[in-house]
């Protein structure tokens, strides 16, 4: 709510109040749920007074983002069906799309066939809205009872997806394909490289510039497409907006972000993936709740790093002292905060510039990555004692989770890598 509250002050200091009656991130104008809660106090009260009995939860699905859209969605329908924070008494839960544009229709259209009660925001939205204003209503809120988009239970390795595709969908896949010019039998890798445009399409008024510390330069990827095209993979360069094209004649390398994008095939192409190689940014959550394996780059805030996953391996920026003209070691990021700073300016402010990972160490991780799923990859002699080292240091257990999932767990149980180079390369960051 209060991330709410800033965003729209924002848009009306820079666009006048006549922006309350045009589109805002709700599936509501303002100016028409004020009334709805009004209408909506009976309700709650109603909702109040039954709960000893029967307690009704609502779940306001992230539906504007696609990485909260897919993976607390996911995670959510995983909690339920292994009893962790399911209620000890009859209840029901209720979702919404909380939030406007839908991000993608395809996955609202697979979330509904496995949500048994998905209802109108204008009934679902105020109620909640004014019930958070009131005290005890968390019970009545879903949101506030999980881990939302991180899987700190283990879950996925303990649970196969929720969501299938259909036959006619099946069928429609292979017509998309051919139009790329791939074969339906082939080994797909997927590539991203996160950067600023489809937020600043979605949010104009620059309120998202404070994320932009997780941008990367898809150049930089170009030199592990081509080794995974040498090795017989067709590699999909993924987005919705994108701020310049692939740089590439290989025709095994295709920039769909830029020729043939689609809500569909956003979906999945992201499910029918060998794995996805790339930054963690929305995109990188559909490989993940299809259990695809991911080889996640410039993964920042290192504290944040997706640790869940067996088949999973990451590799961070580097963390350069612009003061003392040297990077930084893995305790002094967590020490001084640096790993779980969530804006811009705090690594500005400790006077930290971020070092996007270079070619040669995203084709490291995305061979490494290959050969481990064909099982393929050799083992140096002290690589085991390299990763034992780092996740020595990495704060498991002790640091919480600022901004969206602030005060809730990063981590659950470790599965997760780094790339084995990487840490070889900076054997000197671990001590």
């Amino acid at each position: 709510m209060k991330t709410f509250i800033k965003r729209q002050s924002l848009q009306i200091k820079q666009g006048g109040w006549v922006v309350l009656f045009r589109k805002s991130e709700l599936p509501l104008p303002i100016l028409l749920l004020l009334p709805l809660c009004i209408f909506a106090i009976p309700i709650l009260f109603i909702l109040r007074m039954i709960r000893p009995w029967f307690l009704v939860r609502m779940h306001g699905l992230v539906s504007s983002t696609l990485g909260h859209f897919a993976g607390n969605t996911e995670l959510y329908l995983c909690e339920q069906e292994t009893g962790i924070n399911v209620p000890k008494q009859r209840y029901v839960d209720l979702a919404y799309m909380a939030y406007k544009p839908i991000c993608n229709q395809q996955l609202a259209a697979m979330w509904k066939r496995v949500l048994p009660h998905i209802w109108p925001a204008w009934i679902l939205l105020p109620i909640s809205r004014v019930n958070r204003l009131l005290p005890g209503g968390l019970v009545h809120e879903i949101g506030n009872n999980t881990q939302q988009d991180r899987d700190v239970h283990n879950l996925y390795e303990r649970m196969p997806p929720h969501l299938e595709f259909t036959e006619k969908e099946e069928h429609k896949k292979n017509v998309e394909l051919e139009k790329m010019g791939i074969s339906k039998d082939v080994k797909i890798v997927l590539l991203h490289a996160r950067d600023s445009s489809y937020k600043m399409m979605m949010y104009p008024d620059g309120y998202c510039k404070y994320h932009n510390y997780r941008d990367s330069d898809i150049n930089n990827f170009i030199y592990a497409a081509e080794l995974l095209a040498e090795r017989g993979y067709y590699v999909i360069r993924m987005g919705a907006k994108v701020e310049k094209a692939l740089k590439t004649k290989n025709p095994r390398i295709i920039d769909y972000a830029s020729l043939y994008r689609s809500e569909f095939m956003d979906i999945l192409l992201g499910a029918k993936c060998h794995f996805y190689l790339g930054d963690p940014c929305g995109i990188h959550a559909i490989p993940s709740i299809f259990r695809r394996p991911l080889a996640l780059t410039n993964s920042v805030p290192l504290a944040y790093a997706s640790s869940w996953g067996t088949n999973d391996l990451f590799i961070s920026k580097k963390h350069w002292l612009e003061k003392e003209k040297r990077f930084m070691t893995f305790s002094e990021i967590y020490n001084s905060g640096a790993g779980i700073f969530y804006e811009a300016q705090k690594f500005e402010q400790a006077g930290i510039t971020l070092i996007e990972n270079t070619p040669e160490e995203i084709a490291d991780l995305a061979i490494e990555m290959e050969e481990r799923l064909k099982g393929a990859w050799q083992l140096h002699e002290d690589d085991e004692e390299l990763q034992q080292r780092f996740w020595e240091i990495f704060p498991t257990k002790a640091v919480k989770a600022v901004g969206p999932n602030k005060g809730r767990p990063l981590h659950g149980n470790i599965r997760a890598r780094v790339g084995a180079h990487f840490l070889r390369n900076n054997r000197d960051w671990l001590q």
